[in-house]
């Protein structure tokens, strides 16, 4: 998503040659594939690890954080591995993010009309909040499930990692839309 608004709002008279069905399906393979090898790695990590019986996860979800916390066997080989992939998975997105939008600000800044700066500004703003949102609360579920032993405070986080974050997504973008406003205006006007 940041290439494409890379593009757009970069090289705009481009977008059409540049986001092609081609790259398109090979950004979607790309995210396919990753995701494909990032859970096998997952799962041979903890299928290597033993477990002691009648164990018990506090946890809205099976997060791998608690499910290797609870292995009896020692998990320093799956621990190097998984914060390998997590910054190499975590941070290579991120980066991907942050230099896109180097390159989009200083190109927004050179739109002449003020009422275009501001809407593409908005826009822009609308998913950084999504980003930021996303992985401060992946931040906090994984970090927080390393610092502190409370069930109840890293099961909130991952309630508010797995099912918020994506659910704020469509309900922000929406608000961009013009009928949208016009009809909770008027809900919101009878009250």
């Amino acid at each position: 998503m940041a290439y494409d608004r890379y593009v757009a709002i970069c090289h705009p008279l481009h977008y059409t040659s540049i986001m092609n069905l081609q790259l398109c399906g090979l950004l979607v393979m790309l995210c396919w594939v990753l995701s494909l090898l990032h859970a096998l790695i997952q799962n041979f990590m903890v299928l290597s690890l033993s477990f002691c019986t009648h164990l018990e996860i506090p946890h809205f979800s099976c997060e791998l954080n608690q499910v290797v916390q609870l292995a009896c066997s020692d998990s320093l080989i799956s621990d190097l591995v998984r914060y390998f992939v997590t910054v190499l998975l975590g941070g290579g997105p991120l980066a991907g993010i942050l230099y896109s939008y180097s390159k989009i600000v200083p190109s927004i800044c050179t739109i002449s009309s003020a009422q275009g700066r501001y809407k593409t500004f908005s826009t822009r703003a609308s998913h950084l909040s999504i980003v930021f949102f996303f992985y401060g609360t992946g931040l906090g579920v994984y970090l927080s499930s390393g610092a502190t032993h409370s069930p109840h405070s890293s099961a909130t986080a991952s309630v508010i990692h797995t099912v918020v974050t994506p659910m704020l997504n469509p309900f922000i973008y929406s608000l961009r839309n013009k009928d949208v406003n016009r009809a909770l205006r008027r809900l919101f006007g009878r009250q």
